[in-house]
């Protein structure tokens, strides 16, 4: 495993008590270069595996973070359960096909962790590729990522999922930044977007939204003119256009099997 990690273990030396959490699967081509990213931060990095079928586990073992095994409950649910098995209380949420850069490997050496009360928020650069997506829809992007589990947990959403701050949480920002690979080719981009459109749709469902054909037609088109006009996508070249017209294919088909869903209800009812 030499390939992948100069070192078999992590090393332990003036590191964080922050706990490095991943949830991952099939993420063989990712998954190295994420670990190699968090190492000297902290010696403790948990990835809970919901069933690759690739090379990840090996990647993991080899890497000296600690490789736990459980099933799928949806991504608030699945975070919050690997976050259980952390060594410290606070928590790096990272995903697999993440790294951190070095501005933000130093932020967080020098962050206090005192304050149960905190949650800090970090910058993200998406990639379509290797393309850099300065605007539209994934410029300017920035999540909650550190959090106390003591005080602060994920929701228990199947998709999209955030985390819950009780009143009196304060949000601070970490110099630095997230390099997020979301998606390799446009292959992957469409996968990705119809299976979360479905997802988010039979969430909208669950909550007791409705869709229609006005949303189902001029939704995506709203979408399209935001995220490439307004949100300057047009700026990132062919990649922009490209984010641009997979967002508004998801904002259709997310509509779409919502109307279905609704519909099939309505019949059920009667």
């Amino acid at each position: 495993m030499a390939k992948y990690f100069s070192r078999r273990k992590l090393i332990h030396s003036v590191m964080q008590k922050i706990s490095i959490v991943i949830v991952c699967k099939n993420e063989e081509e990712h998954i190295g270069t994420c670990l190699r990213s968090l190492q000297g931060i902290s010696d403790d990095i948990v990835v809970l595996d919901n069933g690759s079928e690739d090379r990840t586990r090996e990647i993991i073992s080899g890497s000296g973070a600690r490789l736990i095994f459980d099933k799928w409950l949806g991504y608030g649910k699945t975070k919050n359960a690997a976050a259980i098995h952390a060594k410290y209380d606070w928590i790096l949420s990272m995903d697999a096909d993440e790294e951190v850069d070095e501005e933000l490997k130093n932020s967080l050496k020098e962050l206090s962790l005192l304050n149960e009360t905190e949650v800090y928020k970090i910058s993200f650069k998406n990639f379509l590729g290797n393309k850099h997506l300065k605007f539209g829809e994934w410029g300017n992007d920035r999540h909650i990522r550190i959090y106390n589990r003591r005080k602060v947990f994920w929701d228990k959403e199947a998709v999209h999922e955030k985390l819950f701050l009780p009143e009196g949480v304060s949000v601070k920002y970490v110099k630095g930044f997230i390099n997020h690979y979301t998606v390799r080719n446009i292959k992957d981009y469409s996968e990705k977007m119809l299976r979360y459109a479905l997802l988010n749709a039979e969430k909208y469902a669950a909550n007791g939204k409705r869709s229609s054909a006005w949303k189902v037609f001029f939704a995506p088109i709203f979408s399209f003119i935001k995220y490439y006009f307004f949100k300057l996508g047009f700026l990132d070249g062919w990649a922009g256009l490209i984010c641009a017209k997979m967002t508004s294919y998801y904002t259709f088909v997310k509509y779409a099997r919502l109307l279905e869903i609704n519909k099939s209800k309505m019949k059920s009812q009667k």
